[in-house]
């Protein structure tokens, strides 16, 4: 039996078809690259279209596989600095223990995170608690011949209330994925993900609220072309319709251009372009 997916996880397959291929209203640049000593380097810039507004950052990456170690450093043009250290696999099979700091200079701003994270057959347990509160943060989910059950939760503890009460119920049986959520009691929503062939995968959700009348959905699909090539198409109740391309011009370097329609206001403008640049070395 495989270890199920961390709560965040659920109903992935979905969220990528909707999400992955898309760059609305921005130029996007990312840069990976490697030492020789096992150093990763993150770069990443971005413009908006609308706005001008530039960002960027900057991640580095160092593990050492043999104690089972890994260092993650990342800094923004917010001038945030984070820090985080994982040990993974040492205390015990699957289990997982991480430290994450920030601080911002500029305004002596700190915050902390302690995360903890186990799995092995049919469990995926996390645990997390920020500092800033604090606030433990616990997730559990369950998982038995494509049946998944979770859990995840919130408790403020200087409030001594639950934040967060969310529930998920889900089924994966090969080429096709179901995944229903219940959030605070309030949120409803669900996804359905097939994998149609080799070339086509297609996703559907649906998001309710209690209290309203308003029912959001939407459909998307991706299909390769070949294998370099793929297109991407979304549209929702709202009638906003999007459009993606990516091609991979030759091995790690690729580029994705990307539109965001307005269906309902198609003559009045405003919509929205976007590309991006992936190289990787």
């Amino acid at each position: 039996m495989a270890v199920p997916p961390s709560y965040s996880d659920l109903g992935k397959s979905a969220k990528d078809i909707f999400s992955k291929g898309y760059g609305f209203g921005v130029v996007k640049l990312d840069l990976k690259t490697k030492s020789q000593s096992g150093v990763e380097f993150n770069t990443s810039g971005s413009s908006n279209t609308d706005t001008g507004k530039a960002a960027g950052s900057l991640e580095t990456k160092y593990k050492m596989k043999e104690l089972g170690l890994s260092f993650n450093q990342k800094w923004n043009t917010d001038n945030m600095l984070a820090t985080e250290v994982t040990v993974e696999d040492q205390l015990t099979q699957g289990l997982k223990v991480a430290l994450e700091t920030s601080f911002v200079p500029n305004t002596g701003k700190k915050s902390g995170k302690l995360k903890t994270a186990y799995k092995r057959d049919f469990v995926n347990l996390g645990c997390d608690v920020d500092f800033e509160g604090p606030i433990i943060h616990a997730a559990a989910v369950l998982g038995y011949e494509g049946w998944i059950a979770g859990y995840q939760m919130a408790f403020d503890t200087a409030k001594s209330k639950l934040a967060q009460n969310n529930f998920a119920l889900g089924y994966k049986a090969g080429d096709f994925q179901l995944h229903t959520n219940v959030n605070d009691g309030t949120e409803f929503g669900g996804s359905i993900y097939q994998k149609v062939n080799e070339d086509l995968e297609t996703a559907v959700t649906l998001a309710w609220t209690a209290g309203s009348n308003n029912t959001r959905f939407g459909i998307a699909a991706k299909y390769k072309l070949d294998k370099d090539a793929s297109l991407s198409a979304k549209v929702n109740n709202a009638s906003l319709i999007g459009v993606g391309y990516t091609q991979s011009l030759r091995p790690g370097v690729k580029v994705t251009l990307s539109a965001l329609i307005d269906g309902k206001n198609f003559n009045a403008g405003g919509h929205k372009v976007g590309m991006g640049f992936e190289l990787e070395a």
